[in-house]
């Protein structure tokens, strides 16, 4: 038999992928992929487990109350704004005729987005018929502003806006 005659089987030198190769690589493969995952699922649980509310059952059982409390607001007609002005915020408050809300006691609070760390609890004074502001210091970014405003009968608004401060 000549050299030219020879087939790939007739040779024994060199290296030739067998079976067992694939599988290895195959499961090393996977391996790599599931390790990476594991590792990334880790940081994210410890980073944010998922939970935003510190006493969700509780939350969702007074649902039906913050329901009831929704249909009383929209009977009053009240409208509220609120802006974010340089080192303050504040609100105007109207009623249903359009007419400034005076005199209300008003409670606010302020919370960046994502989370509940370095939360504000801004003092409002109403400074013309109808105006609350509140003045900050030092605040820049997204903040939420929840607050709410009761007149001397008792009757509640509450409102909730996103602020953005240069």
């Amino acid at each position: 038999m000549s050299l030219m005659e020879t087939t790939d089987a007739d040779r024994t030198d060199g290296f030739r992928i067998r079976g067992w190769h694939v599988l290895v690589a195959m499961i090393m493969f996977f391996g790599v992929i599931t390790a990476v995952n594991a590792v990334f699922i880790t940081a994210a649980l410890r980073t944010f487990p998922g939970e935003v509310s510190v006493t969700p059952y509780e939350d969702g059982l007074a649902h039906n109350a913050k329901l009831a409390r929704q249909a009383a607001q929209a009977k009053l007609g009240w409208r509220a704004a609120a802006g974010a002005e340089p080192d303050a915020v504040a609100v105007r408050l109207l009623d249903a005729e359009g007419a400034p809300l005076r005199g209300l006691s008003l409670v606010g609070k302020l919370q960046r987005p994502a989370t509940g760390a370095g939360a504000l609890t801004p003092r409002f004074r109403e400074t013309e018929p109808g105006l609350y502001v509140a003045r900050l210091g030092g605040v820049t970014g997204a903040w939420d502003l929840t607050f709410q405003a009761q007149d001397a009968k008792g009757q509640l608004f509450e409102a909730e806006r996103r602020l953005t401060w240069p």
